[in-house]
């Protein structure tokens, strides 16, 4: 079979697709067929709904990536019978019953918290001040301090929405674990890797790694496409 030229780039929270973009040029580059999912951000069910209208457009498989709260998303929605693959990138992997709020429910002593702010009418925002800090400490400055002020709010149904079947459970997978990410700890990360059964590499970068190093978040998509043995 050949390699999958699909790809659909899902974002995390906090953030838009629009971020994505050094990754999606490499792609294209690449000769991939790329789309990006703009989630709305209220509601999993929503965010992978959004997603499945994405997947359902395709001419054909796909490599289905998340980033961070994104790969709550594509944990459900990979389920598509257009999904070939999932890429997690610094991303949270649920298990059936989890949602990304369990998931941060108990952080490990001395890991950094995420300074995420109360909830706000329903939403929730990163502390516009220690944004740059946590979320993008890689990304030059006047892009982590434009993503601080063009923050997406996040849903707090979205941060509670569980998972009911994983989708990496009858999908080959890819993770990308980010070691200086200050969102999500980098042990966590490998965690839910291993758990997933996925295929591991690993690169300095902040959270906002698909910002900061796109050629490399790039690669590990490329190989999701070519499959574990070179193909899907």
């Amino acid at each position: 079979m050949t390699t999958v030229r699909n790809v659909v780039l899902v974002h995390g929270g906090f953030v838009d697709g629009s971020g994505w973009r050094g990754v999606y040029d490499h792609l294209v580059a690449d000769g991939h067929q790329v789309a990006v999912v703009q989630n709305p951000t209220l509601s999993l069910a929503g965010d992978v709904a959004a997603t499945g209208q994405v997947l359902d457009a395709l001419d054909g498989p796909a490599v289905l990536v998340g980033h961070s709260y994104g790969g709550a998303v594509v944990t459900e929605a990979g389920n598509h019978p257009n999904v070939a693959a999932l890429a997690y990138i610094a991303a949270f992997a649920p298990d059936k019953g989890e949602s990304v709020g369990t998931l941060i429910a108990d952080p490990p002593p001395g890991a950094p918290v995420p300074p995420i702010l109360a909830p706000r009418d329903g939403f929730l925002f990163l502390d516009r001040e220690k944004f740059a800090a946590s979320f993008a400490a890689d990304v030059p400055g006047k892009t982590a301090a434009f993503m601080a002020d063009a923050q997406v709010p996040w849903g707090v149904e979205a941060l509670g929405g569980a998972v009911t079947v994983p989708a990496w459970r009858t999908r080959p997978s890819w993770y990308l674990v980010a070691t200086d990410d200050r969102m999500i700890p980098p042990a966590a990360q490998r965690a839910m890797a291993e758990r997933a059964g996925a295929t591991v590499s690993e690169t300095p970068g902040s959270h906002a790694v698909h910002v900061s190093r796109p050629a490399v978040v790039a690669a590990v998509i490329a190989q999701a496409a070519q499959g574990p043995d070179g193909q899907v």
